[in-house]
């Protein structure tokens, strides 16, 4: 067991209970008795101490190309070590890895991987990054801010693949750690997000601020489900909120829906949907717009605002082409926001 940070004792109130505790790493900021769990399903009080039942325990641990996260715009063609625990801090129906989002660290039995054998492991395998994904990497923070320490020292990227739905306190205390982050935005209004996700819309929004503030490159990934987040003037108001609070070189990805955990009955996105989106996107401002799980000719490259050429070239999630040079395009000199190779270390 790890001692969880980021709790307090419950004041007591009408109950008369003791060894009650307050999470506050999420905007649930359960209140959890003694010998339960907040809503993660992995944060457990005993003898009211708070503890991070998830250290330690990877429950999928690979190899992926960057671009699989996705990012787009941070060193593009480099293999980021990816790993997450069971857990999550929210309940969406559509969960593409629901088998270990919604289960407990004891339903996965697995040899302890501690932070230190993370980072040999990414450093046998030539990873450039190491990737804190797969469920909610924000229920397992404690597994993530001492990875990130140790990687930091070792000269490799952390990156945060999440649903964005932390507290301040702890987002300031871990991002500054973290040199690239794709959040979830999964839709634009509350209803969408209580009757989907089991969460609310406006923490997340307030969290893509303050990340944006800390220097983390942050990209954003909107998964469009129809029936259920695919309004275009909700998609045009989630756009607009993006350019005008974010920025208009912050990457969007739209991403195509299947039919899976508790929306089996809802049908694929149609591609023209995904395609109407991106419009939608273009015309708010937005510079870099992607399609994902959708294979069409030219939705996942990387044009140039300025003089709309080619710049990085991409077929699945390998990189062909790259005509990025010192940030900059190598026809026109414009600025290309992110980060490139050769700037590690400078975020634009």
């Amino acid at each position: 067991m790890k001692p969880a940070r980021h709790w307090e004792p419950y004041k007591e109130k009408e109950s008369g209970k003791k060894d009650i505790v307050q999470c506050r790493l999420c905007p649930h900021n359960c209140v959890i008795a003694e010998g339960k769990r907040g809503i993660c399903r992995v944060r457990e009080n005993r003898e009211g101490k708070l503890y991070a039942m998830s250290y330690g325990k990877a429950v999928s641990l690979n190899v992926d190309p960057i671009e699989k996260k996705p990012l787009f715009h941070f060193m593009p063609g480099t293999e980021s070590l990816s790993f997450g625990t069971a857990g999550c801090n929210m309940r969406c129906g559509h969960c593409q890895n629901w088998e270990i989002s919604q289960a407990k660290p004891e339903d996965f039995p697995t040899p302890e991987t501690r932070p230190a054998d993370i980072i040999k492991r990414a450093k046998q395998k030539g990873c450039k990054s190491i990737s804190y994904t797969y469920t909610e990497p924000t229920i397992f923070y404690e597994y993530v801010y001492d990875t990130a320490m140790l990687a930091r020292d070792e000269g490799i990227k952390n990156i945060m693949v999440s649903n964005g739905y932390i507290e301040k306190k702890p987002l300031l205390e871990l991002y500054p750690l973290i040199e690239a982050a794709n959040i979830d935005l999964k839709g634009f209004n509350e209803e969408f997000y209580a009757k989907q996700c089991g969460a609310k819309l406006k923490p997340v929004l307030e969290a893509l601020k303050m990340i944006k503030k800390t220097g983390t490159w942050l990209e954003i990934t909107n998964l469009i489900i129809p029936t259920k987040n695919d309004d275009m003037e909700e998609i045009r108001e989630m756009c607009d909120w993006i350019a005008g609070n974010l920025g208009k070189d912050v990457p969007l990805h739209f991403s195509r829906f299947f039919p899976m955990y508790k929306n089996l009955d809802l049908p694929p996105t149609p591609v023209e949907t995904i395609v109407k989106a991106k419009d939608v996107a273009v015309r708010a401002g937005l510079h870099y717009v992607y399609i994902g799980n959708v294979v069409t000719e030219k939705d996942e490259n990387t044009y140039c605002p300025k003089c709309k050429k080619l710049l990085v070239g991409r077929s699945g999630f390998g990189v062909v082409s790259n005509n990025i040079r010192d940030g900059k395009c190598i026809y026109c000199r414009e600025k290309i926001a992110g980060v490139w190779k050769g700037d590690e270390d400078e975020i634009a």
